[in-house]
């Protein structure tokens, strides 16, 4: 798998709101998953968890986080993003207002629980894109 920097084509991609899918760690080292929003800034993808998800409890014990998003509408058309999750409370509930935004157009509903926003740094990535033809040189799954 390629790594960073994630090529801005690629960055693009991410840059729009589409749906996500969030891998994290167990403890007995199995894959635990969750459908999630997500955002993309200056090369990392942020996203936001209730304390009281058991993905937030993985990740304070184990950071590797894999984040699959896949075009809306489109599943032949995806970017993965592996790396690790650098966690931190959202005061004010600023990131998962920005989040909300991006895919409903309004701030987060829920005012009461608190937040725990993750930073996830990018340590591999590939893209699929099916619909279009891989350049000659750019193996398939690094094309988009």
């Amino acid at each position: 798998m390629p790594k960073p920097p994630v090529p801005e084509h690629v960055q693009d991609f991410l840059r729009e709101p589409h749906p996500a899918v969030m891998a994290t760690v167990k403890p007995d080292g199995s894959p635990h998953t969750a459908v999630t929003w997500y955002d993309w800034v200056d090369g990392r993808a942020l996203v936001s968890m209730d304390v009281s998800r058991v993905r937030l409890r993985y990740l304070r014990s184990d950071p590797r986080v894999s984040l699959t998003v896949v075009e809306r509408g489109n599943w032949y058309r995806a970017a993965t993003i592996l790396g690790r999750a650098e966690l931190h409370d959202d005061e004010g509930l600023v990131d998962i207002d920005r989040i909300a935004q991006r895919y409903t157009g309004a701030r987060y509903v829920d005012r009461v629980r608190e937040r725990v926003s993750a930073w996830i740094e990018p340590e591999q990535w590939y893209a699929w894109d099916a619909t279009a033809a891989a350049p000659k040189d750019e193996a398939a799954d690094t094309a988009m």
